[in-house]
């Protein structure tokens, strides 16, 4: 009978500054019973990666997790992959901050374990060949991708059981394929199953059991701390694989000196399946699944691998503008970053942290605290660079062929778009290192059609209730579905970002507002205006479209000091009648639901009339926003919510509160609005 050996692997990551309760949670039932398991069994070899945020966070707050970890490495247990530090994916950075990331992961393990990688963990496994030059450069020899990557460019599954040799610009890397086979069996299968799925993998006597994966699936993901560490499934499995004389647990880079490579490989530019789908937008997603479920699972699994697939991680960009926008801010600094400070520098390479760009089961893009965390960054730099009093850069920072203007004043980072409607797409203040304009906006995601059609849960037996063979994952894993959401799936036909021009020949209202039911008329909230930047003035000739258009010309001018925005509009339109203007904003608030609004909170909405001031009080940010108008208006104002896929089901998330200015006007309508932020 062949032997097999088991390269296993587990990765640990968080994002960076996440929530303290989050990162305590992983710890109590994942990281700590983890590693005090594998304490016990020294001669279990095995390998990890932990982002560098959170191995440094374990060495300082967690002393005995970081103690095992130590005495894992010095018995030779544990062989350490290497990554970018902060755990960005790896094809959305420049070479030189590849490079930057992968060698300070690796110092960091050089200067606490006395070890420096040979291997490297591609985050959310996002392959492109580009990446082949910098880790060699590094002293990367192998990285490990899913058995998808290979079965997605041809390659013959029954050879899954090795590593392949690549190359790019001459510079070669080994690859090892994790078998998706083992993903889904552990730690989920029984211990003898588990057992039977890694003894599976064996094809030849030079055979390896290929596992790399989240560790937080040993305790984080539901259920399974009772099921890993309670019922001693973690326990059970490790003597059962060192008691197996058929099982040779091995490190990566003893596989490779003791085997040849299986042969040469070029992979397409991919992650794994999941992530394709996810990367698409909702119809393409929908129709990519009918399509995998008319074709078969046994055609898909075998031939249709190869033609059948989503989209590339980058897709992410394209799908979500928000995600595109902090990416190239981040680029914007990377260009420059021979400008910055250290502590400018770091901040950067924190930026970069994948979390943020992209969402999938888990939240994301959707959780408005990664994009806090972003922002920060985000300021921190611009921080460092700001000197003089006022600064404006006229930029296409978004790639989107449309110029941003781009001001700095002593305290305030703020962008405006002349594609969407000459409005405020970044609104930073630098003391509070908080950005008001981190607004999401609410589109439909495949997923939607799960809580607007639900499907009914399968009826489980009393004989399987209590099966303990196995547990499900979180991709199997029934989501119950709150019927109360489905009122709340509306999707904005406009970016939510602030002076947003409406116009309607109707009265807008709380309700109207709200649900989006008024009748737009103008052609301004999200169409380009020309930017003539020495003056701060932005124009559009436009019109308003009932029975036929008319003419309709919009002229925006902003001004500023240190810490207010004051925007001069006027509108003449060739329309006699009377129309109702709407200026709307949408402000992103930690605690949206604790705001007050003139003194009033948002439980059930707000709706003041004839005002002509609207202050805002942010606990979060210790801080005032004063809006005040030249003139008397109606202003309406609600939570923003949006809804969002996790691990636990569909989840409501405010993203912010979404209000407006309206006033009736007829031909020609002159509107002065103050933005000042002040010291509570």
């Amino acid at each position: 009978m062949n032997k097999v050996s088991l390269l296993f692997g587990v990765h640990m990551h968080q994002p960076v500054d996440n929530f303290g309760d989050a990162v305590d949670e992983a710890i109590r039932l994942c990281y700590k019973p983890f590693f005090e398991t594998m304490v016990r069994y020294p001669d279990f070899k095995f390998s990890v990666h932990c982002s560098g945020w959170l191995l440094d966070k374990i060495r300082v707050e967690h002393s005995d997790i970081f103690e095992n970890m130590k005495s894992l490495t010095k018995s030779g247990s544990i062989e350490w992959i290497g990554a970018g530090y902060y755990e960005p994916v790896l094809s959305s950075i420049p070479s030189r901050d590849r490079r930057a990331q992968i060698n300070k992961m690796s110092n960091y393990l050089k200067k606490y374990f006395n070890t420096k990688p040979k291997g490297l963990w591609l985050t959310e496994r996002v392959w492109e060949s580009a990446l082949v030059p910098d880790m060699a450069a590094c002293g990367i020899e192998y990285a490990v991708v899913d058995d998808y990557h290979f079965l997605s460019s041809g390659f013959d599954a029954s050879r899954m059981d090795g590593y392949y040799t690549t190359e790019e610009s001459a510079q070669e890397l080994a690859l090892f394929p994790i078998a998706q086979s083992l993903r889904y069996a552990l730690p989920f299968f029984s211990v003898e199953r588990a057992i039977e799925a890694i003894l599976n993998c064996s094809k030849t006597e030079n055979s390896a059991a290929i596992i790399f994966d989240d560790a937080e699936k040993l305790g984080l993901w539901p259920k399974t701390h009772a099921w890993v560490y309670e019922k001693k499934w973690l326990e059970n499995f490790l003597e059962a694989v060192l008691k197996n004389d058929r099982i040779v647990t091995q490190h990566y880079t003893t596989y490779m000196k003791q085997h040849r490579s299986l042969g040469i490989a070029y992979l397409n530019n991919t992650s794994y399946f999941e992530m394709g789908e996810w990367s698409l937008r909702s119809a393409q997603t929908l129709a990519l699944e009918k399509l995998k479920h008319s074709i078969g699972d046994e055609y898909f699994n075998t031939l249709g691998v190869s033609f059948v697939k989503g989209g590339i991680w980058k897709n992410f960009f394209i799908k979500y503008q928000e995600s595109n926008y902090l990416h190239k801010r981040m680029l914007y600094f990377s260009l420059a970053q021979e400008t910055l400070s250290k502590n400018a520098l770091e901040s950067l390479y924190k930026l970069q942290t994948n979390d943020v760009f992209w969402h999938g089961v888990f939240g994301g893009l959707y959780l408005p605290n990664l994009r806090d965390n972003a922002y920060r960054y985000l300021l921190e730099i611009e921080k460092s660079k700001a000197v003089k009093e006022i600064d404006f850069e006229v930029l296409d920072i978004d790639k989107d062929g449309y110029d941003e203007l781009k001001v700095l004043t002593k305290n305030l980072s703020v962008v405006f778009s002349s594609k969407n409607g000459a409005q405020m797409i970044e609104f930073g203040s630098f003391d509070t290192l908080f950005n008001w304009q981190n607004t999401l906006t609410r589109r439909e995601e495949a997923y939607h059609q799960k809580i607007l059609h639900p499907k009914e849960a399968p009826v489980v037996s009393s004989e399987n209730q209590d099966k303990e063979d196995e547990i499900a994952t979180i991709h199997s894993d029934a989501a119950s579905v709150d019927e109360r959401l489905k009122s709340e799936l509306i999707y904005d036909w406009h970016a939510k970002n602030s002076f947003i021009d409406h116009f309607s020949h109707e009265e807008f209202t709380f309700d109207n507002f709200k649900s989006l039911a008024y009748h737009e008329v103008g052609d301004f909230a999200n169409q380009p205006f020309e930017l003539y930047a020495k003056k701060n003035r932005f124009t559009r000739d436009g019109a308003i479209h009932l029975e036929h258009p008319y003419a309709t010309k919009l002229t925006k001018e902003y001004s500023f000091d240190k810490n207010l925005i004051v925007l001069e509009s006027k509108c003449s339109s060739a329309y006699p009648d009377t129309l109702y203007f709407a200026q709307e904003f949408n402000f992103h608030f930690a605690h949206p639901y604790v705001v007050t609004f003139n003194a009033q909170t948002l439980e059930d909405g707000l709706s003041l009339y004839d005002c002509d001031e609207l202050v805002i009080m942010d606990d979060f940010t210790n801080k005032l926003l004063k809006i005040k108008v030249n003139q008397k208006c109606n202003i309406f104002a609600f939570v923003l919510n949006t809804i969002s896929q996790s691990e636990s089901g569909y989840d409501r998330v405010a993203q912010g509160v979404s209000f407006i200015f309206s006033t009736p006007f007829k031909s020609k309508l002159q509107l002065k609005f103050s933005l000042e932020l002040l010291n509570v």
